[in-house]
């Protein structure tokens, strides 16, 4: 595997930084656009090529920013995003209670008891129930308690774990486009777009549920002599002795049945969030913010012994204060008129064509998430569709492509995704084999290219039926 040294890294990110400066000097923009454009790029270059550092590149990033001029405190208070930021405090609260309680450790065991041992089957059982626990948890948690469980059934039957795992994510980021809730991405273009749970339902669920089928045809194809050893494997072992090998997982009843409670209340809550709104006159998106810090409050409560530790421990403070750095410095391209800038370029260039807008967009996001986490992509290109939209253009159906866009090709490299990264580092940290860029590639882009490209044209088929606001 092809592994950049930090001399390596820090040349390519001088000379990416140049070659930026260059096109921003002769594109026209004024002296503080490329200013701010330089700034923030040395901000995103330095998260991917010095991902342990990007919160320091963030932070200084910022200071620069403050000390040239080019943003206000109250710019980075106003444009932090502090609504996502506490819409996944409240939900980290929530799967921390529930990881305690080994609550999806049960739930996997319940499953895979019902389904058996038959290979086929029991692939395709658990890449459903990994884009099943994406969509209502969310993504980070369904890799690592479906990848955990599948890593204990190919150490046990002697098989490549590495195929199983890659199938799982590729599961993970499809299943996270279906809900509000299961990506990070989700979030925050239902927050900047005040899109709701039911919406989502609409728009994203069944499109994402035909691309995961879509996606499981073509990858279960790829991997048939990985699937088919496992089948031998099985078949050569006693199945009257196989329930004596595997854990099961055990917690007081009542221990449990609080678990279920918590877990499906949030998750009732926040599918009705808009009905509640609207009962209530309450303003767009304020029971989602609220159903998710409702249930971490109350996760507190019912762990009180642990309460202080799931704050201080389990909650990504380093990845939530990159987030609040990033999303400042992604208004500061707004400020200085960027923004405007690039979306009458973009005008100017297209038109008001929708479907070159639509396509343009969708793949701007897509390739952008498969080089940077799909949050940070999708940053990128939120400022432009505000900006059309401002300009009169319809933006109801770039919300749903950039979401297909931005988690779908999240497949395509090994760092398209949190859950891709998560997944990686578990079978390194177990030391069951190393991937590198070619084996993931292949099956990416399978498992990327068609699922993107039927879901883009299932969403555009549907833009006559969009609502226009």
């Amino acid at each position: 595997m092809f592994k950049s040294t930090p001399s390596r890294s820090a040349l390519i990110y001088l000379l990416l930084l140049i070659g930026i400066t260059f096109l921003s000097l002769f594109s026209g923009l004024n002296s503080t656009q490329v200013v701010s454009i330089i700034v923030f790029s040395s901000i995103v270059l330095g998260a991917i090529l010095f991902w342990r550092f990007r919160l320091a590149f963030g932070l200084i990033g910022m200071v620069i920013l403050l000390g040239l001029s080019l943003t206000r405190i109250s710019n980075i208070v106003e444009s932090a995003g502090f609504d996502i930021i506490l819409f996944l405090i409240g939900m980290m609260i929530v799967v921390s209670f529930l990881e305690e309680r080994r609550f999806f450790e049960i739930l996997i065991y319940k499953i895979i008891s019902l389904v058996g041992y038959n290979a086929n089957h029991l692939v395709m059982v658990m890449m459903v129930l990994a884009a099943l626990f994406a969509a209502l948890v969310d993504e980070v948690t369904s890799i690592l308690f479906v990848a955990s469980a599948m890593i204990h059934l190919t150490v046990r039957f002697r098989v490549n774990p590495i195929p199983f795992i890659i199938m799982l994510v590729f599961a993970t980021n499809i299943g996270s486009s279906a809900t509000v809730i299961g990506n990070p991405v989700g979030v925050v273009i239902a927050l900047k777009a005040n899109l709701s749970f039911g919406e989502f339902a609409r728009w994203a669920s069944p499109i994402s549920i035909i691309s995961l089928f879509t996606m499981m045809l073509l990858v279960l194809r790829f991997f048939r002599k990985d699937i088919n050893q496992l089948e031998v494997n099985i078949q050569e072992q006693n199945i009257n002795t196989l329930s004596s090998h595997v854990d099961k997982p055990t917690v007081p009843r009542s221990e449990f049945l609080v678990s279920v409670a918590l877990f499906f209340g949030t998750i009732l809550l926040l599918g009705l969030h808009s009905q509640i709104e609207g009962l209530l006159q309450l303003p767009k998106n304020t029971m989602l913010l609220g159903t998710s810090l409702g249930a971490g409050g109350v996760a507190l409560i019912l762990d009180r012994k642990k309460a202080r530790e799931i704050i201080e421990k389990r909650i990504d403070w380093w990845t939530l204060s990159f987030f609040i750095m990033f999303f400042a410095a992604v208004s500061t391209l707004s400020v200085t008129g960027v923004t405007n800038f690039l979306t009458l370029k973009l005008l100017s260039f297209m038109g008001l064509d929708m479907s070159k807008i639509f396509l343009s967009l969708s793949l701007a996001s897509g390739l952008l998430s498969s080089v940077m986490d799909n949050v940070l992509a999708i940053s990128i290109i939120i400022p432009i569709i505000q900006e059309l939209g401002s300009l009169g253009v319809f933006t109801f159906p770039l919300w749903w492509g950039i979401l297909f866009a931005s988690t779908l090709f999240g497949n395509l490299t090994m760092i398209g995704s949190t859950a891709n990264i998560v997944a990686v580092g578990m079978i390194e940290r177990r030391k069951l084999g190393n991937i590198n860029f070619s084996e993931w590639i292949k099956p990416g882009l399978v498992a990327s290219v068609p699922p993107l490209a039927l879901a883009l044209v299932l969403l555009y088929l549907q833009i006559p039926l969009m609502p226009w606001w």
